[in-house]
C-alpha cells in the first residue's frame, strides 16, 4: 500500500467523490481530494501525485485553467472527468494537455482501465523503459528499424502510414486529437484536413487488425481523434 500510486481527485461533487474514493480504495490506490481549482493546484504541488482526476466544472475556475497550471509544473497524467460531453469540450481538454477524457456517468471498469493505461504510459516515459520496440496484441513495431509485424509476418507500410502508427505508439493509451495527428504526420498546414486521417487509418486497420471492421487496438474516439489501445 505504501508504494501504491497516489491519485489526486479535484472534484466538487460530493457524490462523485464518494464513488471515486470507494473505487480507488478497493484497488489499493492512495488518494487525496480537492474541491476547488485553487486547492487542487496547491495539492498537486505539495503532494506530487502520480495521476490527477480532474472535473472541468469547478466552482472557482475552469478546469482547463487547472490543466494549464499543472502542465507548467510537471508531466503528471491528467484524466478529465466531466459532464461536458460535447466533442469541442473533449478536444479543448486534450489540446490543453489532458491525457484522457471520460464523460460522466462512467463505470468502474472504464475508469480503472483508463487509470492503468495512463500510469503505465507515464512510467514508460519516466523510466525510459519503452525502448525502441513496442508490442500490443499480435502487433510489433520496431521504431528504430522501422519494421512492423502482425503475427509472424512483416507488414509493409508506406512512409505516411508508418509515421501515423509511430505517433500513436509514442502516445499509446492516450487519445490523440485529429489536429495533433495531422500536424505531426502531415504538418501544421494540414491540421484541418481530417479526410487524410480517415483514409490512412482505414489502411492501417486493414494491414494490422485481425478484424478491421471491429478494431481492437486502433480505435476511434468519435469526433475527437484516435487511440492505440494497450489493454
Amino acid at each position: 500500500m505504501a508504494n501504491a500510486p497516489v491519485i489526486l481527485i479535484i472534484e466538487d461533487d460530493a457524490q462523485i467523490r464518494r464513488f471515486l474514493r470507494a473505487t480507488l480504495a478497493a484497488e489499493q490506490f492512495r488518494y487525496h481530494e480537492a474541491l476547488t481549482a485553487a486547492e487542487g493546484i496547491a495539492q498537486a504541488q505539495a503532494r506530487q501525485p502520480d495521476l490527477v482526476l480532474l472535473d472541468l466544472g469547478l466552482p472557482d475556475r475552469d478546469g482547463l485553467e487547472v490543466i494549464h497550471a499543472l502542465r507548467g509544473e510537471r508531466q503528471v497524467p491528467i484524466l478529465v472527468l466531466s459532464a461536458r460531453g460535447q466533442e469541442k469540450d473533449k478536444i479543448a481538454a486534450l489540446d490543453a494537455g489532458a491525457d484522457d477524457f471520460i464523460s460522466k456517468p462512467f463505470g468502474v471498469g472504464e475508469l480503472l482501465a483508463r487509470i492503468r493505461a495512463a500510469l503505465r504510459r507515464a512510467a514508460m516515459l519516466r523510466d525510459g523503459t519503452g525502448g525502441a520496440t513496442f508490442r500490443v496484441g499480435h502487433i510489433t513495431v520496431d521504431l528504430e528499424a522501422r519494421v512492423v509485424r502482425a503475427g509472424n509476418g512483416e507488414v509493409h507500410l508506406t512512409p505516411i502510414e508508418f509515421r501515423l502508427l509511430e505517433t500513436l505508439v509514442r502516445h499509446a493509451g492516450k487519445v490523440v486529437t485529429q489536429r495533433q495527428l495531422l500536424a505531426e504526420v502531415w504538418g501544421p498546414q494540414h491540421s484541418e484536413q481530417s479526410q487524410y486521417l480517415r483514409v490512412y487509418m482505414t489502411q492501417l486497420r486493414r494491414k494490422l487488425e485481425a478484424d478491421p471492421a471491429r478494431p481492437r487496438h486502433l480505435r476511434t474516439e468519435p469526433g475527437v481523434g484516435y487511440r492505440l489501445v494497450t489493454e
